[in-house]
């Protein structure tokens, strides 16, 4: 049988072949065994070196042409085969039927409440920034008046990182809060500072229903000529108002942080009301401790070239998440990463 024998043979099986087609998968497997890369027609052109030199321009024209009528008659069919599809749908397809509501995304609720706090700081004149997760023990602790050996240093569960270069005397860590930044900032920035610092935090410590191993910290810093203790209780209870209600009250009691002095934590009231109900749903305490605060320590000044005798400032911390818990009725903080749509359709 010559070259165009075959040629003849091939487009008669193919007619057969495609008579028997019945969907697009047929279809689909009709196209790689006629004229895919190792398809008959293909491996039958690849050959033309083997016919007589009189007979190549020939041979190349049909195999050529019957390519194009294969490839042709295939996407006919294919075309034929989907307005068929598309026909039945059609017709199975009740207009006066009400339409179904597309699932619409939003943003992670712990994102949504990190923007929300850092947008009430930004309108009181505060700016935001971000640092590094991967902390140096340096900005970390001991720019933070927390040296090494330091009994402080065991209030943080610390995950530490491991340094084959043995040479560099700053072990690295992640960082387990976002305070470094503090030193970060003022070591490369003259006073006046606003700042509120939102991320990412590690600790190495057990989970439960308040607690996790990574978490969001937002810091905030004020360093000014002048700036005392009644600027801090200002802000944070312009800020408790703006989150909780302007009906809430605030408290502050003696707490202690080695990067201030005095140190106190802050606590938003939850009195019962008329008909005995408090506002935060889930604790039946008067007064819920919501973040930590204080004056910043005269010898973290210091360390970054401040002269705390000309320049004061007050700092603080808060998780986001734990805010979110108290005002939005969250029972626990795992929630918030364990990518349950039940819990985070709540938020859309």
């Amino acid at each position: 049988m010559n070259v165009f024998e075959e040629l003849t043979q091939i487009q008669a099986e193919f007619q057969k072949d495609l008579k028997l087609a019945l969907d697009l998968e047929q279809l689909d497997h009709l196209k790689i065994k006629y004229i895919g890369r190792s398809g008959v027609v293909t491996t039958l052109l690849r050959s033309i070196s083997s016919v007589k030199k009189e007979d190549r321009p020939k041979f190349g024209s049909k195999a050529n042409q019957l390519k194009s009528e294969i490839s042709g008659l295939i996407a006919e069919k294919i075309d034929v085969f989907k307005n068929d599809t598309d026909l039945r749908k059609a017709e199975n397809l009740d207009v006066t039927l009400p339409g179904r509501t597309p699932v619409i995304g939003s943003l992670h609720p712990t994102t949504q409440i990190v923007q929300e706090i850092c947008d009430i700081f930004v309108s009181l004149g505060f700016s935001v920034i971000e640092g590094p997760e991967i902390e140096f023990d340096k900005y970390n602790f001991e720019m933070l008046n927390i040296p090494k050996g330091h009994p402080a240093r065991d209030m943080w569960s610390t995950m530490w990182i491991e340094n084959p270069n043995h040479s560099n005397t700053n072990s690295t860590l992640l960082r387990t809060h976002t305070s470094p930044m503090q030193a970060r900032f003022m070591e490369a920035t003259s006073p006046p500072i606003r700042i509120v610092v939102p991320g990412k935090c590690y600790r190495y410590e057990a989970t439960d229903s308040t607690h996790e191993w990574h978490f969001y910290q937002i810091e905030g810093l004020v360093v000014d000529k002048g700036i005392n203790f009644a600027n801090l209780k200002g802000t944070l209870y312009e800020f408790a108002k703006r989150i909780f209600g302007n009906d809430r009250k605030v408290r502050f009691r003696c707490d202690y942080f080695p990067f201030v002095e005095p140190g106190v934590d802050m606590s938003i009231s939850n009195f019962k009301d008329s008909e005995g109900k408090r506002p935060i749903k889930g604790r039946d305490e008067d007064w819920i401790e919501i973040l930590g605060a204080g004056m910043v320590h005269p010898e973290v000044l210091k360390g970054v070239g401040y002269d705390p005798d000309i320049y004061t400032g007050f700092a603080f911390g808060m998780g986001p998440e734990r805010i979110s818990m108290l005002r939005d009725g969250i029972d626990d903080i795992r929630h918030f990463y364990s990518n349950d749509l039940r819990f985070l359709s709540q938020f859309v």
